[in-house]
């Protein structure tokens, strides 16, 4: 076995980039962004009104009630491009520009008109509701760097800079392939000594949130020669092959048996991990594949750790591993005296704001109805027997749903 934070490191060196290409800012929403991103514009443009009112000297409006002549109106998009002389104000709106001689802004609820005057009633410092400009960004600035993930938040600042299209990283094609002649697909009713296929489905579900090109691929039977053809004919055209069961020392556990006859590049078999041992990661041909194990909770505990690692790696993603944090734990905890253990968890706050992680009561790796309401894992060392409850531990989230 190896450790896993060795595996992850195998996973990073054997995943290659897989290219840039460009899509309309509508479909960008999250890609991994290829390019810088680049201020074109000082932000704000130029001096802009922070609220409805008048502009003006505050020199002029010192003592207050003042009266001023309205020389104009400034309106967004339609602003007034005069210098105000003293003794004038110009009316302005919400994001219009400030005219030149201005430097403050009063809100109009301590203003009154009259007979084309303005009346300031109380006074006003200067710079006050006021946006300078490029007090934002400056023209020529880095916004947004490669390998940000695109959010919908960013989308503003890329129509804002005139990125009608942006350059992101190509989506690797995954395969997907669960393997055992007990499964029949969800859409049947087992017989005697079968059950439906599940981890096709987390499994594609998974990878389509790493933004992978999923396609599922048809059951496939614990024989040799079968998973050999079904393998290598996916292998030449996808990016990465997921398979799931048949990775274990079993009599019928033939993934592995498969990918060494057809020539495979084993890079780790393995994992001093709990739960999720048996996992493969291999090459065959110019595929990456990864041999997952058969039951539900390690399918989605592995898949996490490493093949999530590897589609954000190919990604260029500057984030490619799940965030680590820390959390109080709510409740006592078994670990393994080999292997590091990655357990399900619902994270939650307490009365003072604090982060507790409640460990799910499960009855193992093929408990995925208590692993349903998981929200993260917790990580727990080799060799912990138990970890009491309050203990600070490390924690990792669950991808969220998209």
């Amino acid at each position: 076995m190896i450790p896993i934070a060795e595996a992850i490191e195998i996973v990073l060196s054997h995943a290659p980039h897989l290219g840039v290409e460009s899509v309309q800012l509508k479909n960008s929403v999250g890609r991994i962004l290829a390019e810088d991103v680049i201020a074109d514009t000082d932000l704000p443009p130029f001096d802009r009104a922070q609220m409805d009112g008048y502009a003006v000297r505050a020199a002029d409006v010192a003592n207050t009630p003042a009266r001023l002549r309205i020389a104009g109106e400034s309106a967004a998009g339609a602003g007034w491009h005069h210098e105000m002389s003293s003794g004038a104000a110009v009316r302005i709106m919400t994001g219009a520009p400030v005219p030149k001689g201005a430097d403050a802004v009063q809100q109009v609820e301590l203003t009154r008109e009259v007979n084309g005057d303005v009346e300031i009633l109380e006074s006003v410092s200067s710079g006050r509701s006021i946006v300078r400009q490029a007090s934002e960004i400056k023209a020529g600035e880095t916004v947004l760097r490669p390998g940000e993930q695109i959010s919908a938040a960013m989308i503003a600042t890329l129509a804002s800079f005139g990125y009608a299209e942006v350059k992101v990283s190509r989506r690797p094609r995954v395969a997907v392939m669960a393997t055992g002649s007990e499964l029949v697909d969800v859409n049947q009713k087992p017989a005697r000594d079968q059950i439906r296929d599940s981890n096709n489905y987390t499994i594609e579900a998974y990878a389509s949130q790493s933004n992978a090109i999923v396609e599922r691929l048809p059951l496939a039977v614990d024989d040799t020669e079968e998973l050999k053809r079904a393998m290598r004919e996916a292998a030449e055209t996808c990016d990465v092959l997921i398979t799931s069961g048949g990775v274990s020392m079993g009599v019928y556990d033939f993934t592995k048996a498969a990918l060494k006859e057809l020539g495979a590049e084993i890079f780790f078999e393995r994992v001093a991990l709990r739960p999720g041992k048996p996992t493969v990661f291999a090459r065959l041909g110019n595929a990456l594949v990864f041999g997952l194990p058969g039951n539900p909770v390690s399918v989605a505990v592995t898949f996490n750790l490493f093949a999530r690692t590897a589609l954000r790696a190919m990604q260029g993603a500057t984030q490619t591993t799940l965030s680590e944090e820390h959390a109080v734990l709510a409740r006592d905890l078994k670990g393994s005296i080999d292997r590091e253990s990655y357990l399900p968890a619902v994270l939650r706050t307490d009365e003072k704001g604090v982060l507790l992680a409640e460990p799910l009561k499960w009855g193992g790796s093929s408990d995925f109805i208590s692993f349903a309401k998981a929200t993260a894992l917790i990580n727990i060392p080799a060799g912990a027997k138990t970890i009491e409850a309050g203990s600070r531990v490390k924690i990792v989230r669950l991808p969220a749903n998209s």
